[in-house]
């Protein structure tokens, strides 16, 4: 008799992998990158596993015409280069105009784990300014991150 109790666990070599494009544009870059992340994730597979990479490749466009929402455009983000007296920031709308694609990418980085997962789901993120990828040839799927959830 078969035990019916035992749980499946996906050790990676059970892994579809799908790519997928995303228009950004008019899109607020924090809803954007919420439901980007998840899909890197693999949240939205019935097989997902907290300590598994079994998400799928996002490919971006149109980061430059991103929505920032409200008084966003005046915030400011922070780092450190880790030298005496180097705190740096520069605005979100700014950053925005000078390196769209900086941008996205530090909203879903913020997003996903800071552990050797979260890079690993990182590299599987694209992201470009204009409308145009040199991803042709992986056949990707559109994704739609503009649902209503309700």
């Amino acid at each position: 008799m078969e035990n019916l109790n035992k749980t499946f666990t996906n050790k990676g070599e059970i892994t579809d992998r799908k790519w997928y494009v995303v228009d950004a544009a008019g899109i607020p870059v924090g809803r954007l990158a919420g439901q980007v992340a998840q899909v890197l994730r693999g949240k939205h597979k019935p097989t997902f596993q907290y300590n598994a990479d079994l998400g799928d490749f996002v490919i971006i466009i149109n980061a430059d015409k991103v929505a920032l929402t409200g008084h966003k455009e005046d915030e400011l983000i922070y780092w450190h280069t880790g030298w005496p007296g180097g705190l740096r920031n520069i605005t979100k709308g700014k950053l925005r105009a000078d390196d769209p694609v900086k941008l996205v990418e530090k909203a879903v980085w913020g997003m996903t784990p800071k552990t050797k997962l979260g890079k690993a789901l990182f590299k599987k993120l694209k992201v470009y300014a204009g409308p145009d990828h040199p991803h042709e040839a992986q056949n990707p799927e559109p994704l739609d991150v503009r649902k209503d959830k309700k």
